[in-house]
This record gives structure tokens, C-alpha cells and sequence, in this order.
């Protein structure tokens, strides 16, 4: 039998069989690998969380991707392991390495991912710009660094949040007191964690993508925009970044993927301050939101980038088809009815947008799917984005 593509376990597929992809999560990025999959002649399975995912057409089974046993069987019908999103517990992981199976991006990278504080430290030791940031445990801790750091501060939960949830700005340690609360009810050690309130002009996002080879890809630094804590708008690439700001950025991104070892996607989301620093914000070791442009406005979208680079292939060229790319997301959904029926007016109105639709019901604040445009006029391009966008919601 032939071995793995890492030279790993020895894999049960037969000489000639397509190569197996296992994804464990049902969300859209899991969807939007399987039309990369097609074409690059990949067997994408997907382990969903429950029935009526977005990659529901793919999922091979549904399952508790916490539970060891559940993720180990899934595992057996593939030759490598990747993700929809980095929240399978560690110790899942380390079962599914144990059992000499490749996961890529591997547990040690991450780890870093899952928890903030551990991302903040793995990054100030690798020495990387971040924003002035503490571990704090107790209420007295976190006033103290709100008053050092001019009246506020951010203070964000370890774990679990994403879209703008387990994130404050505060002024007070009264203001997430229910945090402190909870992490005492858990009996076991924790933390908040606390950082500066950044002056940021905009917020920028450095992809790239690594194989377990070492060769790395990155695309053009792009700028995106947040509308309640969650990405409504990615320009790529980023206006007026030419020279010292994507450089740096890029520098920041390759060195975070080999620091931590990362493989497959790596998104670094990164403040452009108002004293001119580029600080980094947070990471993603996936297909990010950031990247979503990319499946039409570059050579080699980030969906099949990730497969390529799961896999050890030789990544693609990361050039744009055209001088902008704007993605919009359509956040929501109409408030009657399904995406499909707004089709119509949608594509005859803008004929030009290309649109992804994620397969979920509308829902206020959710993302429901998205659309690009891409052009060389860059008025023209974030107009027919966000016309596109706004017949899908109400």
C-alpha cells in the first residue's frame, strides 16, 4: 500500500486511488474546499458537527469532534487531517497523532491559535509587534492596567471567541465581572486577557500558505472592514500599502508560519496604528474571511492553496486577475425568504459579481455568504460589491 503524502502511517487506500482529504467541521470554509478538491482531483470528506451544514454535500459523516474516539475513526478513511475551524480539544489531536495520522496545521501551531494568552506569548517571544498586553487573574490586576494604559483597555476571553463575542472595550474591571466570575467557577486556573486600546487608522490582513516542505506563498496584504466586531468588507489589495507597510506585514506573516510551524492557510489580522506601527491583532491557521477574494480575484485561490499545501504539492502563484478585488459579505440574509429567490435581480443586476452562497438560513448578524468583485477602477469595483451585497439583505 502506498504511504501518506508526509511518509507517515501507511494509508488503507489502494495504488490509484484519488488522495483523501479529511476536514473536521461542516461550516462554509469546509464548503468551499470541495469545488478546490474537484479540480485538483481530491477526495474531500468532512466530519460535520451536526445534519444541514454548509458542507453537508461532502460530509461524510456527522459527529462530536471533541470526542477521541469519534475523530479517530473518521480519520481512518484519509491520509491527511486539516480543519474548518481550530477548536478540536488537544488532546484529540495528540490521539489522532498518536495514531500516525498527518494534521496539518499540526497541535503545537495550533495551540497557539485556541488560546490568545499562549498566542501572546508564543508572539512576544518570537518578537513580533503585538499590542502591550497582561495576563490578568483578578479584578485588582486588570484596574491596574487600565489606569497605565490611559482610563481603557480590551480585555478578551482565552478561548472561544470569534466575530467580535468574548471581546470588550472597557473602562472599568467592574464591566467583566461576570468573566472573572466564570473563570472561578470552573475551579481551575485562568486568566483574562488584557491589552492596550490601540489608535489604528484601519485594520489589514497578511495571508499566506506553507507546506510541511517549508516553501511559502503569500498574496497581496489586503484591508478589511469591521462592522460590529465582524468583517463586512475585504479591499484587496490594501490601498496605499505599497512599500514599507506590505512589506513589513509580509515579513510579519512568513514569520509567524515558520515560528510556529504553521501549515496550510495562515491569516495574521494586523492593526495599521496612527504612529505608524503594524501591530499583529489576532491569527487564523485556516481559510479565513480576509482570503475569501482570493477565489476569484487571484491565481490560486486560498481553498485550494490550503489543499495544495495540506498535502505538500507545490503551492501556485498568488498574483490578482486584475488591480482590485472587493468582497462584501452578505451578513444576514433576507428577512423573508431564501438567498436563491433574490438570484434574479442579483445577477441580472450585476452581472459581473461573482456570488457564493454558504447554504444557511438567514439570521440577523450571520454570514450567509458573499460576493466579489473585480476591476481596475476601484470606485466602480466597491460599488458593484456592495450593490450586489445589499439585494440579498433587507
Amino acid at each position: 500500500m502506498a504511504p501518506c503524502p508526509n511518509g507517515g502511517r501507511t494509508s488503507e487506500r489502494k495504488q490509484g486511488e484519488r488522495v483523501r482529504v479529511g476536514v473536521i467541521g461542516g461550516g462554509q470554509l469546509a464548503r468551499m474546499m470541495i469545488p478546490a478538491a474537484i479540480e485538483l482531483g481530491v477526495d474531500l470528506r468532512v466530519l460535520a458537527e451536526t445534519d444541514g451544514m454548509s458542507a453537508a454535500i461532502a460530509a461524510e459523516r456527522v459527529g462530536d469532534y471533541t470526542d477521541a474516539a469519534t475523530v479517530l475513526d473518521f480519520a481512518r478513511g484519509v491520509d491527511v487531517v486539516t480543519f474548518d475551524h481550530e477548536h478540536v480539544p488537544q488532546d484529540v489531536l495528540a490521539a489522532l497523532v498518536d495514531a500516525g495520522v498527518p494534521v496539518r496545521p499540526g497541535p503545537h501551531a495550533l495551540a497557539v491559535a485556541q488560546d490568545k494568552l499562549v498566542m501572546r506569548e508564543r508572539l512576544s517571544e518570537l518578537g513580533l509587534p503585538v499590542p502591550d498586553w497582561a495576563r490578568v487573574e483578578d479584578a485588582d490586576g486588570l484596574d491596574a492596567f487600565i489606569a497605565e494604559h490611559g482610563g481603557a483597555a480590551v480585555v478578551k476571553t482565552p478561548r472561544g471567541g470569534y466575530d467580535g463575542k468574548g471581546v470588550r472595550v472597557v473602562r472599568s474591571a467592574a464591566e467583566v465581572a461576570e468573566w472573572f466570575a466564570t473563570i472561578a467557577e470552573d475551579g481551575r486556573p485562568g486568566a483574562l486577557l488584557v491589552e492596550e486600546l490601540v489608535d489604528f487608522r484601519r485594520e489589514l490582513a497578511q495571508l499566506v500558505a506553507r507546506r510541511p516542505s517549508g516553501e511559502i506563498a503569500a498574496w497581496p496584504l489586503v484591508e478589511t472592514l469591521q462592522v460590529g466586531g465582524v468583517c463586512s468588507e475585504v479591499i484587496a489589495p490594501a490601498p496605499h500599502s505599497a512599500g514599507r507597510v506590505a512589506d513589513v506585514a509580509c515579513d510579519i506573516a512568513m514569520a509567524v508560519a515558520e515560528g510556529l510551524d504553521v501549515t496550510g492557510v495562515l491569516a495574521v489580522e494586523l492593526f495599521e496604528t496612527s504612529d505608524d506601527r503594524v501591530l499583529v491583532n489576532e491569527l487564523a491557521m485556516r481559510p479565513h474571511n480576509s482570503g475569501h477574494w482570493s477565489m476569484d480575484g487571484a491565481t490560486t485561490g486560498q481553498f485550494e492553496q490550503h489543499l495544495r499545501a495540506v498535502l505538500d504539492l507545490p503551492l501556485g502563484g498568488t498574483g490578482t486577475h486584475a488591480e482590485w478585488s472587493v468582497m462584501v459579505n452578505i451578513l444576514g440574509g433576507p428577512e423573508v425568504g431564501t438567498l436563491a429567490e433574490r438570484y434574479p435581480a442579483a445577477l441580472e443586476g450585476h452581472p459581473t459579481v461573482k456570488l457564493h452562497n454558504y447554504g444557511k438560513a438567514p439570521r440577523p448578524g450571520r454570514k450567509v455568504g458573499h460576493v466579489t468583485a473585480v476591476g481596475d477602477d476601484l470606485d466602480e469595483v466597491v460599488y458593484e460589491a456592495r450593490a450586489a451585497a445589499a439585494v440579498f439583505q433587507d
